[in-house]
């Protein structure tokens, strides 16, 4: 049976695959250490669980407004304007099925078939496939790992065509951990103002900053940048809610309600009791978001002094996120000890999990051959005895 074309151009989500492979192996009574989820490691804190059981009790188990519950909404546009320091209406705000439905919402509110859009790299996998799926072009400027995956605002400027009609920000970064300084994201915004461009912002991450980094948001910079910027943010990562599937998109009014029109025509509104769930993260206590956050910090450290005594191993400091993302080109090429050789860092990530049980994602799957990504949203235990396995079974390379 035929099936439609535009899956042609779109490849499966390597990050999901990685995840599910380390379910099965796990699954059959193997003990694999997967650093492969995006996904904290811990519960969702308890008074947002219990706001979703009394809202269920209240009769959340029916249709909303497409752009989200009023007092959702109210509390988005709140949580985001205390966050950047300007004021938000509740009417800027919808409220999306994950943070990952805004980015392809406004994708395809925002670009026409031919459109070409920047895409700072490495980038998580989805961003060139929703793009692609939207009929526009990915254009990948790479950053260098010697500039701390920093992309420079000189190399997206070259990258500027004529058919360019947006660039995505990230900050932090997934996969790398990357944190954007003010004078680059001010470089970025001037530069999108002089080609007339959007700028989308994934702000996912934004409150897991770790050290001295800090977040910046381009909205910031005047009246003339924040017209033209999208800002997706969401509760999945800093209140580990990735289940409830809850993002929101703060963008001007003629955006919003495209994005509405385009989620009225396909999955209407985000589950009842999430958005309930949702009111109770933005509006209540936030000492499990720094308790949450103190910890990846933790792991964090660890783990970057774990890849550092690797022999061949080089690691830039993730400063935001909960990515580690090191260099192992040094063994790609090297043989196993069945005599396989590892021809790329997918060959060796399949190694990895098939023979040392320890899932990562191969860097070739954000646009960066040669490295792998190790996520600390584990427990610390589980970490300490990935690494020695990591170590070990990079050892075995000939």
């Amino acid at each position: 049976m035929k099936l439609a074309g535009r899956l042609s151009v779109i490849e499966p989500s390597m990050t999901m695959k990685v995840s599910a492979r380390a379910a099965e192996l796990k699954a059959s009574g193997l003990d694999v250490v997967s650093f492969g989820a995006g996904e904290p490691d811990f519960d969702t804190p308890e008074h947002i669980k219990q706001a979703a059981k009394d809202a269920l009790d209240a009769g959340a188990t029916k249709y909303t407004a497409v752009e989200g519950t009023p007092r959702l909404r109210k509390a988005a546009a709140a949580w985001l304007g205390k966050a950047h320091d300007f004021a938000v209406s509740p009417g800027e705000v919808i409220v999306t099925s994950g943070a990952k439905q805004a980015v392809f919402h406004a994708f395809h509110v925002l670009l026409e078939e031919g459109d070409e859009v920047i895409l700072p790299a490495p980038y998580w996998v989805s961003y060139s496939e929703i793009a692609k799926l939207a009929g526009a072009t990915p254009v990948p400027v790479v950053s260098r790992a010697e500039d701390g995956f920093v992309v420079d605002p000189d190399a997206i400027g070259r990258a500027i065509t004529p058919r360019t009609r947006l660039i995505l920000v990230v900050s932090p970064s997934n996969p790398t951990g990357a944190v954007y300084d003010e004078k680059t994201l001010r470089a970025i915004a001037d530069l999108a103002i002089k080609h007339d461009l959007w700028l989308l912002t994934d702000d996912i991450y934004r409150t897991l900053c770790y050290g001295d980094a800090r977040f910046v948001q381009p909205a910031t910079f005047g009246p003339e940048v924040r017209r033209r910027t999208v800002i997706v943010d969401g509760v999945s990562k800093a209140f580990a809610m990735t289940g409830w599937r809850i993002g929101f998109a703060l963008a001007p009014l003629p955006v919003i309600e495209g994005m509405a029109t385009l989620q009225g025509q396909s999955t209407t509104n985000a589950a009842a009791v999430s958005q309930a769930a949702a009111v109770a993260a933005l509006e209540g206590p936030t000492g499990d978001l720094e308790r949450m956050r103190g910890e990846f910090d933790k792991r964090r450290r660890y783990m970057l002094a774990a890849l550092r005594a690797i022999p061949g191993v080089t690691c830039v400091e993730p400063r935001g996120a909960f990515y580690a993302f090191p260099d192992v080109s040094a063994f790609v090429g090297r043989k196993t000890p069945r005599g396989n050789r590892l021809d790329s860092d997918l060959a060796l990530c399949d190694y990895l999990i098939e023979d040392a049980r320890v899932a990562a994602v191969p860097g070739t799957a954000f646009f960066a051959p040669g490295f792998i990504r190790l996520s600390y949203t584990t427990s610390q235990a589980n970490i300490e005895k990935g690494m020695v396995r990591l170590a070990e079974a990079l050892g075995k390379l000939s």
